[in-house]
């Protein structure tokens, strides 16, 4: 073979190696970072078609925060309640500061490990808030922008455009 060729055909080695090397990494590296989502009935009865999660997974949890369930340490800031969907209860385990649109019957979204198969030692927990929900800024912005528009086709089917 020669020369050249060799040394290009080592060059373009050298390349796809280090490629397949970067690639390989960093599915690697997505793979241990990848939180799952589940509901309460899906941790606890498993996802159809991959089952249910593996003891000191993380994952990220959604559903009610189940009424009366709520306790909380008088000692720290350890918090302790059920959620819940359709199905069976998955108790969840926090120590923190809770948001402040957290309550009973609040739909939230924890982000932790589980401990046990059903139960969550969460280091997140994010409350939802009500879909139709928007700042008054944004809500003064739409309205001052749609109202021309509102007005503008108005005047036109009135006309009989």
């Amino acid at each position: 073979m020669n020369p050249r060729r060799k040394k290009r055909l080592g060059v373009i080695l050298a390349i796809f190696i280090g490629v397949s090397a970067t690639v390989g990494l960093v599915l690697y590296a997505l793979n241990q970072n990848m939180d799952l989502f589940y509901t309460p009935t899906e941790l606890v009865n498993g996802k159809p078609g991959s089952g249910k999660p593996e003891i000191g997974q993380r994952l990220r949890i959604g559903g009610m925060v189940v009424a009366g369930s709520v306790k909380r340490d008088s000692e720290s800031l350890r918090v302790s309640f059920d959620l819940a969907d359709v199905g069976p209860k998955v108790t969840i385990v926090y120590d923190g500061i809770l948001p402040d649109l957290f309550r009973e019957g609040q739909g939230i979204v924890a982000q932790g490990k589980l401990i046990a198969a059903d139960q969550i030692e969460a280091f997140e927990v994010l409350a939802k808030h009500d879909e139709e929900y928007m700042p008054p800024e944004v809500a003064e912005a739409m309205k001052k922008t749609h109202e021309p528009l509102q007005y503008s086709t108005e005047q036109k089917q009135g006309s009989g455009q």
